[in-house]
């Protein structure tokens, strides 16, 4: 089968590049363009040029923004046969904490066309896949979870965090991963070291004023981050509360997963969970600090085979999805 995998910006899409991967594995021939710009209307034009070039069996599109592929449907029998919509992120509630409800009209107006047109849905959790589900009823949506490479793991050197090891934070400097919460919990606990792997457009004002027990490393390549995780004693995702929080757990957060299967003891607030996972606390952003304190002499639980989570384990639930097809 000739899949066309399509997200805004294909080549920096995690969860595209892995189902390309499974893709590959089980005898697809995917097709992923890279679009030369990041203007909405160009690449919408290029994707329908793109179909009517490649004519594949399947489109398969990863959500956020939608609005890029409204009417894409269209193009659906004459120059492509099946449609799969991929609903990673709940698009119009995020809309909703930028524009208000009118945001989330909006975005939700364009989830729905998707949904509708879709001849099977895939998403990332349960949450997502009922608030999907909410828009087709009796459709078909299959979860495949945001789980890592297992060479993210084997990449790393086994090593003991030391008494002094420091607590870490790896992702988007941005308000929403957290960035202000952590800045304030660090300033409130001046003897740990805190370190920070990543960086962002606007991560030199974040920082500007850190304080003195925060050290910033900024982008870092992928081998060398598992290097950095393993040296910590405890692992953050500092979110705040919000509306998106009951979208975000343990089986959509890509770096939470790495925390987990690096063997780490992981504090997070701002998100839900759906498993239970060993080593893994989730409070709520205002009880960050305390429970940080309370931890941060604590060794993880020893993990047993069953406790790792990998993405290849979702090959078998791809090939399922598109057998159905």
């Amino acid at each position: 089968m000739k899949v066309l995998l399509l997200a805004n910006q294909p080549e920096r899409t995690t969860r595209l590049n892995h189902f390309k991967g499974s893709l590959g594995r089980l005898g697809h021939e995917v097709v992923v363009p890279v679009f030369n710009t990041k203007n909405w209307i160009r690449i919408a034009m290029d994707t329908r040029d793109l179909i009517k070039r490649e004519k594949p069996d399947a489109v398969h599109i990863f959500n956020v923004p939608d609005v890029i592929y409204h009417n894409i449907s269209k193009l659906k029998k004459e120059h492509y046969k099946k449609l799969i919509y991929d609903y990673r992120s709940p698009w119009g509630i995020e809309l909703q904490q930028s524009f208000g409800l009118p945001g989330r009209i909006f975005g939700e107006r364009f989830e729905r066309e998707l949904a509708e047109a879709a001849d099977l849905i895939t998403t990332v959790n349960t949450p997502l896949g009922e608030k999907v589900g909410s828009y087709v009823p009796g459709k078909d949506v299959t979860v495949v979870p945001n789980y890592p490479a297992r060479d993210f793991s084997i990449s790393a050197k086994e090593e003991e965090p030391g008494i002094d090891a420091p607590v870490i934070f790896v992702g988007r400097v941005c308000t929403q991963e957290g960035i202000r919460r952590l800045l304030s919990v660090a300033k409130a606990i001046p003897d740990q070291e805190f370190w920070i792997v990543g960086g962002g457009p606007f991560a030199r004002w974040y920082l500007l004023g850190k304080p003195k027990n925060v050290t910033n490393m900024g982008w870092q390549p992928y081998e060398k981050v598992a290097e950095l995780v393993k040296k910590a004693k405890l692992c953050l995702i500092p979110r705040e509360d919000d509306i998106i929080s009951p979208y975000s757990n343990d089986r959509s957060i890509w770096k939470l997963n790495e925390y987990l299967n690096l063997g780490k003891l992981v504090i997070a607030s701002g998100i839900s969970r759906e498993e239970k996972r060993k080593n893994l606390i989730i409070v709520k952003s205002s009880d960050l600090m305390e429970e940080i304190i309370r931890h941060l002499d604590d060794r993880p639980e020893k993990l047993g085979p069953e406790d790792y989570r990998y993405w290849h384990a979702n090959d078998r639930i791809i090939e399922e999805v598109y057998d159905r097809l």
